[in-house]
């Protein structure tokens, strides 16, 4: 069976049991590593594996083809993306008719931006521009735009930059909703058996909980350039309870995103209720 997900370290610890054949009765999985932003792609255009990580924003393009599992996914609180500026400004009115770049227009951290920027932006209008995640921070630092929207381990870093929060969009959704924050989501093709999927994947979290060491090396060779401080923090915040089991706050989170961000034409209409089956 084929998978993709990303190379980040909460991602390669849910699933190092699964793919490394220590779950019984779990088949065989080919993994293909990925940032979320080609996984959604590959899940939008129906030419991606059987099973994926991808952004919870993107789920309203591939319900008809993807059921959502409820778990191996990131949400969580104390978690969600950070609006950065360089001048220290502390007023979000200051980012009307100003430049700020974000790492995809179909992710979650997106959506919580511009219904952030709906409440706090007059007019809610900016110049959005699309580029590498990687290259956000470093573009903020000389000025070549205003605002940047960062996600994951930027929180334990933009300050090696000089940068400063304008606005934790997670702090901001967890006060309006009383809710966690949908990150990402994993599915998988409605052909296949959900309920076995589901399985596998809640023993792999489970294992990885159990032997936090063994997938120590397999976390730490898809890293990249991250220390292994950042490794733990990055996983103690996004693997969590919501990891095993959505639980029914996990799925009102989603039906809270999804459903505001059909209202403000950010997503397509789509039936909600496919989100439980």
């Amino acid at each position: 069976m084929n998978i993709a997900f990303s190379p980040c370290p909460n991602d390669t610890f849910v699933f190092h049991a699964l793919v490394h054949g220590l779950i019984p009765g779990a088949p065989e999985f080919d993994v293909t590593y990925a940032d979320i932003d080609i996984t959604n792609n590959l899940a939008a255009n129906r030419t991606g594996p059987e099973v994926l990580k991808i952004s919870y924003a993107a789920l309203p393009w591939v319900l008809d083809d993807y059921a959502l599992l409820p778990c191996g996914g990131a949400l969580g609180r104390g978690c969600g993306p950070l609006v950065l500026t360089k001048d220290g400004t502390t007023s979000a009115a200051s980012l009307a008719g100003k430049r700020v770049a974000v790492p995809s227009e179909r992710s979650t951290a997106y959506l919580l931006f511009r219904l952030w920027a709906a409440q706090q932006v007059p007019g809610g209008q900016m110049e959005i521009i699309v580029m590498p995640f990687h290259e956000i921070m470093p573009a903020v630092k000389e000025g070549t735009i205003d605002a940047g929207l960062v996600i994951h381990e930027a929180r334990f870093t933009y300050q090696n930059y000089g940068l400063n929060m304008l606005a934790d969009l997670g702090s901001w959704w967890e006060s309006d909703t009383g809710l966690p924050i949908p990150l990402g989501a994993i599915i998988a093709r409605r052909s296949l058996d959900i309920e076995s999927l589901t399985t596998w994947i809640r023993e792999s979290v489970e294992y990885a909980w159990e032997h936090p060491e063994v997938s120590k090396g397999y976390v730490m060779e898809h890293a990249q350039e991250m220390s292994p401080d950042v490794q733990k923090q990055h996983i103690a915040l996004y693997v969590n309870e919501f990891s095993a089991n959505l639980g029914e706050s996990g799925y009102a989170a989603v039906e809270a995103l999804l459903g505001r961000a059909a209202k403000e034409g950010l997503v397509p209409e789509f039936d909600l209720a496919k989100l439980r089956r």
